[in-house]
């Protein structure tokens, strides 16, 4: 299959339509906007449904009826517009209705600025809105897997029957690679709980989250905490990168990811055994692997554009037997290969 050369959010939004989407409503944001324009394009050419919504709280709520319809459906924004999605994606959650949504960050808090971020980690695995509930949250660090992880989005969704959402960060949306897309599927829902018309042959479906009985809303509690921890087990992925020896181990996901991999190529040369873990789904978290990698190791470096929201699960997973220290840039800074090659140094010789 050939390769086209794409921007990220261009490459979500063709792997969307070959996934099946052909409903997309959405708010233009810099730096997602490209995603609602390509939409804008080619849905209206292929019987889709494009619609720039009066605000992000209307398109959260389309995307939720038409998912109740049983069809694939997404939105996608940037920082400051997901927060205004967010009770809209808790009554997903709490109607076990499969969506997309996609999250292409901007510095923060506030309006913050334009530049790449991460520091929306919190928000995605979390919760985010209200109540108890999750998404599957997964993390791209190419063009490539731009395109690969919304398909793969759709799919685990819909599986689950639980809302997903791709994170990635400004830089991932607005670089170009070349990327070989997927093919297209002819998708043709079987979902019998789906608000789509009895025909009087079966009973209602309701599309719900209202339980007044308090019985009744903890078991719908509890039994998708049961779903969830399903998913824990068999959904959570990851990128080992030379962590078979490694005595320090960076932890980093999107383009902190790959700023790592270069500091950990120098360290190598220079005699110090680093590696990486790149979480692919931040939620559910590849807490094994951090685990494994806690009984070998020095120490971790938690990699972000964040304050230091990661590394808060990777304490958690590796059960304090190591330290972890954190290097960051925020703001729509990046670390460069040196700042994360002096964390690994610092770890390494204990100095933190």
């Amino acid at each position: 299959m050939e390769k086209v050369l794409m921007k990220g959010n261009e490459a979500i939004a063709e792997a969307a339509i070959r996934a099946g989407c052909r409903h997309y409503f959405g708010y233009p944001i810099t730096p997602q906007t490209e995603i609602a324009a390509y939409m804008s394009k080619r849905m209206p050419k292929i019987g889709g449904t494009f619609l720039q919504a009066e605000s992000e709280i209307s398109a959260i709520n389309m995307v939720y009826g038409v998912a109740s319809a049983g069809l694939r459906a997404m939105t996608s924004s940037s920082s400051p517009g997901v927060s205004l999605k967010q009770e809209g994606i808790s009554y997903l959650a709490g109607c076990d209705l499969p969506a997309l949504i996609v999250n292409v960050q901007r510095g923060g808090p506030g309006l913050g600025g334009i530049q790449p971020s991460q520091s929306d980690y919190f928000q995605a695995t979390k919760g985010g809105g209200h109540g108890d509930y999750h998404l599957i949250v997964l993390a791209p660090a190419s063009v490539q897997e731009m395109a690969d992880l919304t398909v793969k989005a759709f799919d685990l969704a819909d599986k689950y029957r639980m809302p997903a959402m791709l994170l990635a960060d400004g830089t991932m949306g607005q670089m170009m690679e070349p990327v070989e897309l997927p093919e297209a599927v002819e998708y043709k829902p079987e979902k019998p709980w789906a608000v789509t018309g009895t025909e009087n042959k079966r009973e209602h479906n309701i599309v719900n989250s209202l339980y007044l009985v308090p019985e009744q809303l903890e078991q719908k509690n509890i039994e998708r905490y049961e779903k969830y921890r399903t998913v824990a087990e068999n959904e959570a992925m990851c990128e080992e990168y030379m962590t078979e020896d490694a005595d320090v181990c960076v932890v980093a996901f999107g383009i902190a990811a790959r700023v790592s991999k270069n500091a950990i190529t120098e360290a190598r040369k220079q005699g110090i055994k680093a590696g990486l873990i790149r979480p692919i789904t931040l939620w559910p978290f590849p807490k094994e692997a951090i685990r494994k990698a806690a009984d070998k190791v020095k120490g971790f470096v938690s990699v972000e554009l964040s304050m230091g929201q990661m590394i808060e699960d990777i304490r958690l997973a590796e059960d304090c037997k190591k330290p972890v220290s954190l290097c960051c840039r925020v703001g729509g800074m990046i670390p460069s290969p040196e700042e994360v090659l002096k964390a690994i140094k610092d770890m390494e010789g204990g100095k933190i």
